[in-house]
């Protein structure tokens, strides 16, 4: 899912982008993280529809560390 070239106003390329650029978006969260919350934080922090909908899929109620949250990004199609 492309949501732009490169990086976009902060944005990683893509939901599933395991480099800096997803860690640095998602910097700005404290861990654990609800799915609720990260929905509602990606909103806050202008997530494109794409990358809202890739959040709302994921399996895991809950998030206890960035590489937890990564590791499930990475596993969305």
């Amino acid at each position: 899912m492309v949501v732009c070239r490169g990086t976009c106003a902060g944005r990683p390329e893509t939901m599933t982008d395991s480099g800096a650029a997803l860690q640095e978006y998602l910097a700005g969260l404290d861990y654990p993280v609800s799915r609720e919350d990260l929905i509602r934080w990606y909103q806050e922090n202008g997530a494109s529809t794409e990358q809202l909908q890739a959040v709302r899929a994921l399996p895991v109620e809950q998030f206890s560390s960035l590489t937890e949250l990564t590791e499930a990004l990475e596993t969305l199609p």
